[in-house]
């Protein structure tokens, strides 16, 4: 249920992947029974795909992934954690929308040369 540029995340993966990444990531947590979470999906895609080599965006299935989920103490779902530099800068819960996610990401992301006029 991943685009191309959409990780997967899972327990085993999720320290080298996530808090040791050198870009921040953007981590969705969420479950295939969830109908926010499947309605959000195309825009979690979306928005790895525009900020692609600035942000890296992957999904985390909370029940094939429950430690992760405890460790940051997920209890609903959809949940967007953002984490810079190993440590979580940004939270959001519930579905949200692509300007939700754009604010969200720019506040902790550079923008590209040729975009920022």
């Amino acid at each position: 249920m991943a685009g191309n540029n959409t990780q997967t995340f899972t327990d085993t993966s999720f320290d080298k992947e996530v808090l040791n990444a050198d870009v921040p990531v953007l981590v969705d947590f969420w479950a295939e029974w969830c109908g926010p979470c499947r309605m959000m999906g195309p825009t979690v895609d979306q928005v790895a795909t525009d900020y692609a080599g600035r942000v890296k965006v992957g999904k985390l299935d909370v029940d094939s992934n429950p430690q992760t989920a405890a460790r940051y103490g997920i209890r609903g779902i959809p949940t967007l954690l953002l984490f810079k530099n190993g440590k979580v800068v940004d939270q959001k819960v519930g579905a949200i929308g692509k300007p939700e996610f754009q604010k969200m990401l720019d506040a902790h992301v550079q923008i590209p040369a040729a975009k920022a006029s």
